[in-house]
Parts: C-alpha cells; sequence; structure tokens
C-alpha cells in the first residue's frame, strides 16, 4: 500500500484537517502521480456537507488534480516516469457499455467510478480524491498536460474546464456566434475565456454591475445588468447560446427570453429546488433547454489540448491547506477571483 498524508472532512459539516490514508499499489494498467496542486470547486463543500446525500466519511475531496507520474504499470501506455498528468472528475468507468463506447464515461451505465466520495468499479473500494500528497489512477483515466501553461492554473481545468468547455463544443460554437455566460464565477469565468477563445462574441449576464469590468479583462464584449429588467428586453432573441452557471434560485423563462429562434440555454447550475418552466418559453422559437455534465475522457483532453494551443488557464488563488476552511467560507460569500487552488507543498 501507498502511504498517503491528505486533508479529510471527518463528518458532515466539520472542518477539515490533516488526515493520513493508503492508496493502492501500483497495478499493471495504474500510474502513480504525485500531486502538486489541486483545485477547490464548490461541488467539495456541497460533498463535505452532505447537502446531496449519501456522502462517506472520513472524504478527501478534490477532483482538478495536476502532478508528476512517478510510477508506471507494465501495461501502461502513453505515460513515462516524468511525464505530468492531471486527474478530473472520474477515475474508471466500466469501459464497455454503449455510453463509454461513445467517450462519454461520465455516463457510464453502470455509474462511473468518481474521483472521491464514491468507490472504485468494485463497488467497496472507497475513492478519495486529491487533497492529497498522490494518487493511483488507470492510466485510461489521466490527462496529459502541456508544459507550456501555469500548472497550479491549469488545475481547474479539469473541472471548471471540461464542464464550460463540453457544451460549447456541443453547440459547435464558433466565430461571429453570440454567447451569453450567466454568472461569473469559477464556471463563468472559464465559459467566458472558452467562448471567445473559439472567436463567439461574448456577454456576461450578472446580478452585479462591479463585475464588468473583470468580465471584459477576460473576454466578454458586452455585459449585461440581470438585475435591471431593461436588459431581458434589450437583449430578447440576441443569444445563440447561454451558458448558464448558477446555482441559486432563478427564473429561466427571462434568460430563454434571450435566446434567438433555434437556440439553445445550457443548464450548468443546481439550484436547490425545481424550476417552473413555461412551454411557451421554448414552443415560441423552437428553442433548447439542457444541462450538461462535465466530459468524456477524450472530450477533457481535446480541451487541454485546445487550452494549451490559446494559452487558456483559470484564475486561481493559490493557497496553503490550512487555509482550506477559510477557503470555503469565503467560496460561500463569492470572495474568490476565480478558483482557489491547493499547493501540496504546504501538506
Amino acid at each position: 500500500m501507498i502511504h498517503t498524508k491528505a486533508y479529510a472532512a471527518p463528518a458532515a459539516a466539520k472542518p477539515l484537517g490533516p488526515f493520513e490514508f493508503d492508496r493502492r499499489e501500483v497495478g499493471p494498467r495504474d500510474i502513480l502521480i504525485e500531486i502538486a496542486f489541486c483545485g477547490i470547486c464548490h461541488t467539495d463543500i456541497h460533498q463535505v456537507k452532505d447537502e446531496w446525500g449519501g456522502a462517506q466519511f472520513p472524504m478527501v475531496p478534490g477532483h482538478e488534480i495536476v502532478g508528476r507520474v512517478t510510477r508506471v504499470g507494465a501495461q501502461v501506455q502513453g505515460f513515462k516516469e516524468g511525464d505530468l498528468a492531471g486527474v478530473g472528475c472520474m477515475v474508471d468507468s466500466c469501459h464497455t457499455c454503449p455510453n463509454c463506447a461513445r467517450d462519454l464515461e461520465q455516463f457510464c451505465e453502470k455509474g462511473a467510478a468518481f474521483t472521491y466520495n464514491s468507490t472504485e468499479m468494485d463497488r467497496r473500494t472507497p475513492t478519495q480524491g486529491g487533497y492529497a500528497s498522490r494518487i493511483v489512477v488507470d492510466y485510461g483515466f489521466a490527462l496529459h498536460l502541456s508544459p507550456a501553461l501555469d500548472l497550479a492554473a491549469t488545475a481547474p481545468l479539469l473541472c471548471a474546464g471540461i464542464t464550460t468547455y463540453s457544451p460549447l463544443r456541443r453547440f459547435n460554437t464558433r466565430k461571429g456566434d453570440k454567447v451569453g455566460v450567466v454568472g461569473l464565477g469559477g464556471l463563468g469565468h472559464m465559459a467566458v475565456k472558452l467562448a471567445a477563445a473559439m472567436g463567439a462574441e461574448v456577454t456576461m449576464l450578472s446580478t452585479s454591475a462591479g463585475k464588468e469590468a473583470d468580465a471584459r479583462r477576460l473576454g466578454a464584449a458586452g455585459f449585461g445588468l440581470t438585475s435591471d429588467e431593461a436588459t431581458f428586453k434589450r437583449l430578447a432573441g440576441h443569444f445563440d447560446l447561454i451558458i448558464d452557471t448558477i446555482s441559486a434560485p432563478h427564473d429561466y423563462n427571462q434568460y430563454l427570453g434571450m435566446v434567438r429562434l433555434d437556440g439553445a440555454m445550457v443548464l450548468l447550475g443546481v439550484p436547490p429546488a425545481p424550476t417552473p418552466i413555461a412551454a411557451t418559453s421554448l414552443i415560441f422559437g423552437r428553442k433548447t433547454l439542457t444541462g450538461s455534465l462535465i466530459g468524456g475522457i477524450k472530450e477533457t483532453q481535446e480541451m487541454l489540448d485546445f487550452c494549451a494551443e490559446h494559452k487558456v488557464t483559470s484564475d486561481i488563488e493559490l493557497i496553503p491547506f490550512g487555509q482550506v476552511n477559510e477557503a470555503y467560507g469565503r467560496m460561500l460569500k463569492g470572495d474568490v477571483r476565480y478558483r482557489f487552488v491547493l499547493d501540496t507543498k504546504t501538506l
């Protein structure tokens, strides 16, 4: 077994603290990654608070993992010792169902093995995440990273990056498209950067006028203040695509009114309660309202290669492990621009 230092939540809503556990030995298909940095995702907060139910404790969160390969199994292809590598939201799947065959492992019909608060595909062995010194993973679920990008700022691409890239690609975002992004946070700032890199005309839609300057710095060409009802009239039928990153309650019908004929709105945020949808919001304009969940491994690698080509990374605040509980509190207040990343040297 491979002894591992980490930070873990001992129980629901309890502060995270130092923790030690054993990873499995490196098997024939596995690689061992010495973790350099791990991003903090808002999902981590939901999980350690057991807000979605079924949480397993002690829990080591973290699914935005980057580091360097230090050991490879005998059957591993494409990775060698010394390579940079990343791990995102999944560490395995069944490999055989129709969805896995389509490179959509996140929708594995048998249930993917998620990076933490889940189990390996044996359904017995708990998974633990990237707030840790090292991780062992099947090489088929490891990602190649470009040495040309800042490694710490690359970490959030493994979740925030692919979560926003996947719907942009699904709807074939290209030069000249008009894309609205709802909410300027960890996901929203990546949606702005990626859509702009694809050549789209991006408009940030926010309740806070104070975010306009930052939105434009990140690549937005326009800004709509959604606390002003006039914004919804001014931008009626304007967008080819809206990426909605907000998890707070809000009226989807208002935003659908800004979608053009045959346009789409994609939900990435998860509000705490169902949101009523008027049929007319979709019927008039033949509009699509849909959702999206991360991306498969092939698409995640495509996203990382795109980011390397276009020099896209996340805006981060690098922090020591001792500040993780403070960071959680700040995230709940929206006090981060735009992603916290943990420095494993401080573990």
